[in-house]
């Protein structure tokens, strides 16, 4: 049976992407429905010049949206859940949280930022959010690749359609317009690009742009970026119906966690924190919250860890003895291989992972690479040399990335074509990754001092609980290991390769947070 739902939606280039979008999933799951999309003007479109941190109206994106669904000039409305109110008038019902698209906040540069940054010129950065202004900042002193001096930043309140806020990337920097970077959500953006109407508007704007996917642990988003929500009338059984197959549990369980995080935060603290959960295979659902308050900066990640060792009863309580792998490591040697001719032969604008910091110490990599690391420490690492990092892993293995790297609108190449740089022990773990070709750019040589290896071992002889960074940290020691020691590790490969030595280690976002867990 044949129906014609009308779904309001703000008329900007944006909120017609994304209805299009929500048309098209409706399409697929119920046959014979056809949508027709009712532009529907809001106060937020009418007045594009008032930062949003003064705008004390919390209907200013949804009101008139409000009046149309519930005087029947349409019969639901889908929204950016991020600028709905957390009250809704009576009468009004959420029918669905479809799939979320990615969470990220990213930036975006005129092409000239490194030699800018390189002259210690102060940069323009585009935004009206608290939240992105105080976690980028902090962000970008270790971010961007080492200049003469720290970065200048200076924020500047932007709002109206992304198109606009890309075209002052392109204005001359003399001009009082002009902005060297623009903070957005991947998450319009990657709609946008899937819109034919956006792509259309966007993709000659983004033309040679410089990105940088802001790490999630540093700065995450606004809780529920990337949602959308879909609402109806109350009493509307019959649409709630309908709207109901583009649920998607796994979204709202998520929405949820963010905004128990957020909960945490005192109300006047809390357009200054970003609150981002995501799902990861071995760890289950992650939120990473940060900000700042009053009293200084913040930051937590809200998973659900393992009962502690006393909790669990391996030990007594504090009786527990921790080993990071980490220290038989800095007992090693790195030993880095001359530059590789495959490395210099990669063309302008080749994509590389670098597993580690080390792995480029001696590769000279080609102009404008699209360089990607595994988490935040290789990213401030790279950039100190003057590398320009363009994302990373968030220390969760790089399977938990690719979905990111494969967003259309990054433009990057398909996995085949990407080279990551290694040492020569992890080569063997990234055989099912995907990834076209792995160098292996450095070895790591045991420590040769019989003094130092004699420590080590007493110390793994003592311990009860290990972690380990590396599954050759874990094979170098495994003779002094205790029998029915507890194992953790990472999340990623280290993971995988413990698992088929034989262990059944515990996963963690990080070795951080095993410490936490230990004490």
């Amino acid at each position: 049976m044949s129906r014609v739902l009308r779904l309001g939606t703000r008329a900007s280039l944006l909120a017609l992407a994304q209805s299009r979008g929500l048309a098209a999933a409706l399409g697929e799951r119920v046959p014979g429905i056809r949508v027709e999309l009712i532009p529907v003007s809001t106060p937020g479109d009418r007045d594009t010049q008032t930062p949003l941190q003064a705008v004390s109206d919390p209907d200013f994106f949804s009101s008139d949206l409000d009046d149309a669904l519930l005087g029947g000039q349409v019969d639901c409305c889908v929204h950016s859940l991020k600028d709905l109110p957390a009250r809704r008038p009576a009468g009004i019902r959420r029918a669905a949280l479809p799939v979320r698209e990615n969470p990220r906040d990213v930036i975006l540069w005129r092409p000239e930022v490194i030699s800018l940054v390189q002259a210690g010129e102060p940069l323009r950065l585009g935004t009206c959010s608290e939240r992105r202004q105080r976690n980028v900042a902090d962000f970008l002193r270790i971010g961007l690749p080492a200049g003469s001096r720290p970065p200048r930043l200076s924020f500047h309140d932007l709002r109206g359609a992304v198109d606009l806020r890309l075209r002052r990337l392109a204005l001359p920097r003399n001009d009082a317009a002009a902005l060297d970077g623009v903070v957005l959500a991947l998450a319009g953006l990657a709609r946008l690009w899937s819109d034919p109407d956006g792509r259309a508007a966007i993709a000659p704007l983004l033309d040679r742009l410089r990105w940088m996917v802001l790490p999630l642990g540093r700065c995450p988003a606004a809780p529920g970026q990337g949602v959308l929500a879909v609402e109806c009338r109350a009493d509307d059984a019959a649409t709630q119906d309908l709207l109901r197959t583009l649920h998607d549990p796994d979204t709202a369980a998520l929405l949820a966690l963010e905004e128990t995080a957020i909960a945490t935060v005192p109300a006047t603290d809390r357009a200054a924190f970003g609150a981002t959960a995501v799902n990861h295979a071995s760890l289950g659902p992650l939120c990473y919250l940060r900000g700042r308050t009053e009293t200084g900066e913040e930051e937590r990640l809200l998973w659900s860890a393992p009962a502690s060792p006393s909790s669990a009863g391996a030990s007594t309580a504090g009786s527990a003895t921790g080993f990071d792998g980490i220290a038989w490591q800095r007992a090693c040697t790195r030993q880095m291989h001359p530059p590789l001719a495959e490395v210099a032969a990669l063309p302008p604008g080749s994509a590389v992972f670098a597993a580690y910091w080390h792995a480029i110490e001696q590769q000279p990599l080609p102009a404008d690479t699209r360089l990607w690391v595994s988490g935040v420490e290789s990213w401030r690492r790279l950039a100190a040399r003057g590398l320009w990092v363009e994302g990373c892993g968030d220390n969760l293995g790089f399977s938990a990335l690719t979905d990111t790297l494969r967003s259309p609108v990054l433009g990057l190449p398909p996995l085949t074509d990407w080279t990551a740089l290694t040492y020569r022990w992890a080569v063997p773990g990234w055989q099912a990754s995907g990834v076209g070709r792995v160098l292996a750019t450095y070895d790591i040589l045991p420590p040769e001092d019989p003094a130092i290896v004699a420590d080590l071992e007493d110390q793994v002889r003592r311990a009860s609980h290990f972690y380990w960074s590396s599954a050759e940290q874990y094979h170098a020691l495994r003779a002094a290991v205790p029998a029915g020691a507890h194992h953790a590790s990472g999340a990623g490969k280290t993971l995988r390769a413990l698992r088929a030595a034989g262990l059944n280690p515990q996963p963690f976002p990080n070795g951080r947070e095993w410490h936490r867990w230990l004490q």
